[in-house]
């Protein structure tokens, strides 16, 4: 019943996102423009880490898609709870999990396909990856979607309006992209703020897609990302489940 309810879920939000061209092209811009503009500017210069600056930058790119991407997802379902979309899918038999799982894995599938736009966009400017580092770093992307979205979703099942729900999300997630070093190696700063950026597990998570693009597997940074991405999704998905059945109990 769990993998049924999940499909029912998830085929309705892919049809109505597949109904939004908007919101599958829009939500790359902004990592394209970095791509575009910022990209440029650090050829050649010593960024301190294996790889060139493509290898540096896309990875950061990638994790910056999910990252702001999935943080916001939750702006749905505060527009579902005001039309009463959510309240009419609680007195169904629809599994609670199932209603989180079929919305995030929307999600995941949205970002994957973009993060697949950009690679090529980066291929185009002068990118070159490994394929298995591509596929490694799209796997990533796909955990830190499935974390992010579950916490943004479970957030917005406890406010009641966008007001609310966006300057907590801009407040969380600034800081994360500044102390993960999704745009330049923190190994470039001084040592109080690498030793800070630890404490955020995007950090892990660049580090590790970082080493993937260079045709570095294993190593350290490998296992640390992994197990960081394997339990932050996992943690996020059982707080938003235990969310939603509180909802609809």
């Amino acid at each position: 019943m769990l993998l049924h309810d999940t499909s029912l879920i998830f085929g309705r939000y892919v049809r109505q996102t597949l109904r939004s061209r908007f919101q599958i092209f829009f939500g790359i811009l902004m990592p394209l423009l970095y791509l575009l503009f910022f990209g440029p500017l650090l050829t050649g210069l010593p960024l301190g880490s294996t790889g060139d600056s493509w290898q540096v930058l896309v990875p950061g790119l990638l994790l910056q898609l999910g990252l702001f991407g999935a943080s916001f997802a939750g702006f749905s379902i505060i527009i579902e709870k005001s039309t009463g979309v959510v309240e009419r899918m609680r007195v169904t038999p629809v599994s609670r999990l199932a209603l989180l799982l079929g919305r995030v894995l929307r999600d995941a599938l949205l970002f994957m396909f973009q993060a697949v736009l950009l690679v090529l966009a980066a291929l185009v400017m002068g990118l070159r990856a490994p394929l298995p580092g591509v596929i490694v770093g799209f796997a990533f992307v796909g955990l830190l979607t499935v974390s992010l979205a579950s916490l943004s979703y479970a957030l917005a099942m406890k406010v009641r309006t966008p007001q609310e729900f966006g300057p907590v999300i801009n407040s969380l997630t600034m800081p994360a992209m500044l102390l993960s070093g999704l745009m330049l190696p923190m190994t470039l700063g001084p040592a109080w703020l690498d030793v800070l950026s630890h404490f955020t597990p995007f950090r892990y998570l660049v580090d590790a897609v970082r080493d993937a693009y260079v045709g570095s597997y294993a190593t350290a940074h490998m296992l640390y990302g992994t197990l960081v991405a394997l339990a932050f999704a996992l943690l996020a998905v059982t707080v938003g489940t235990r969310v939603f059945r509180r909802a609809g109990a």
